[in-house]
């Protein structure tokens, strides 16, 4: 096999013409909100705890930081699953560690306590409040209620063990000098992480620029070592964008659910986010688990995964169109896989454990059904092609396999001649001759 050029030889990248993509002095991080966030959609089911498990692990083997296991204040069940996922960390002895989301009220703060010293571990405890001007006029709250239920909070947590991350809801609507007032008390507090939430899916990249810089800013002036967390819902299309901005401009973790479930339209989807930022070159983390992270998810809260949907959607990695099959009958003719896989690929399918895979339907050339045929192990005759062409043109969809297989033994017995089936590996070393 003749060895392909290297990848700039082949792809210009647009994307990082100049100064290429912005320069991060510390890895990032990811939360996964599946478990709490991913919930609060009204459309999903609660997984058993087996399944939040399997969840579980699978997170620790895609290198994710971190989760949130739910909310202790919601009552027995709740509890139950947040102790066992613990349990879990605990007795696998997991990097990834736990924290669960709660009001900055006492009674909030005080299960999670419970909860921690049952399991034996420090859970964070993610302590949220409404900050934007739109927010406090629907709660008839003051910012002195504000800052006063944030110190008590945090202080109350802190003082308890846990670790504090201060999360401020709509911080994306809220006034520079709410969102200055508040971090500060929460820091001052004792907390070591904040958080920017756009929860009503709000900003725009434009906006997450303007916005992670002035945090980052406000604190520097408190002189004190606190990273800042990004929290994006997806209500405008806009939720992997933005937590890929927020990203590069500087926040050191971002939070995202499988297949973006959550509330109303849901979250910033880690998958897509850990494909690109894997693309990107900001992670090397082995994403071969991630299919199987998407479908459990899938399954286990009943969510859908669309036909189109990037990467794990059922068309992802299909084609029917003769131009496009041809491209990549071409790369494969070269003996190249790596090209095949990216010539009319912009995400390569090997990179999370899938293949690009070749249809035949109503806009096929002759060069689909030829290479299916091979694929399948059978001889393609003059005869046996021209007949799936034709029923191709004939249909106002793509054949499936088994249609396929059914023209072939038709066209066969017609012929009075057998089928010639061949073994997949005898099918590799014909493949040249496509």
């Amino acid at each position: 096999m003749k060895p392909h050029p290297d990848t700039a030889e082949l792809v210009y990248d647009w994307n990082t013409a100049g100064t290429g993509y912005p320069h991060r002095e510390r890895p990032v991080e990811f939360d996964d909100e599946t478990l709490r966030d991913g919930l609060q959609s009204p459309s999903v089911k609660d997984p058993e705890i087996e399944t939040k498990i399997r969840l579980l692990h699978l997170m620790e083997q895609l290198g994710i930081h971190t989760l949130d296991i739910g909310l202790p204040g919601a009552g027995p069940r709740a509890r139950a699953d947040i102790l066992a996922l613990c349990q879990e960390i605990s007795r696998e002895r997991m990097k990834i560690t736990p924290n669960c989301a709660v009001r900055t009220v006492i009674s909030d703060i005080t299960p999670l306590v419970e909860m921690s010293q049952k399991a034996g571990m420090a859970i964070e405890a993610c302590t949220f409040i409404g900050s934007s001007p739109i927010r406090q006029f629907a709660e008839d709250w003051t910012l002195d209620h504000m800052l006063e239920l944030t110190e008590k909070a945090v202080s109350y947590a802190v003082a308890h063990g846990l670790p504090v991350m201060f999360v401020t809801e709509d911080t994306c609507r809220a006034t520079p000098d709410t969102i200055r007032r508040l971090f500060r008390t929460a820091i001052e507090a004792g907390a070591k992480r904040v958080c920017i939430c756009d929860t009503v899916g709000h900003i725009t990249p434009r906006g997450v620029r303007n916005l992670v810089p002035y945090v980052r800013q406000l604190i520097r002036e408190t002189g004190e070592d606190v990273k800042i967390d990004w929290h994006g819902h997806n209500d405008r299309g806009l939720g992997v964008i933005n937590t890929i901005t927020a990203m590069t401009s500087g926040v050191d973790r971002v939070h995202a659910t499988a297949l973006g479930i959550g509330e109303r339209v849901g979250n910033c989807s880690m998958d897509q986010l850990l494909i690109n930022l894997k693309l990107m070159g900001y992670i090397d983390n082995d994403l071969t688990a991630l299919a199987e992270y998407v479908r459990v998810a899938s399954e286990a809260t009943e969510v859908p995964i669309p036909l189109n949907y990037p990467v794990f959607g059922h068309d992802a990695f299909r084609t029917a169109t003769g131009v496009h099959a041809a491209a990549i009958i071409k790369a494969k003719k070269k003996g190249d896989d790596w090209l095949a896989d990216r010539v009319y690929s912009g995400v390569p399918a090997g990179m999370v454990g899938m293949r690009q895979k070749i249809e035949i339907g109503f806009m096929s050339g002759l060069s689909n059904v030829v290479f299916w045929l091979h694929e399948h192990g059978i001889e393609p005759t003059d005869r046996l092609v021209e007949e799936i062409f034709r029923a191709a043109k004939e249909r106002n969809r793509v054949l499936s396999d088994d249609e396929l297989l059914e023209i072939c033994k038709f066209a066969a017995a017609e012929a009075e001649e057998p089928l010639h089936l061949d073994t997949l590996e005898s099918w590799k070393e014909e493949v040249e001759g496509v």
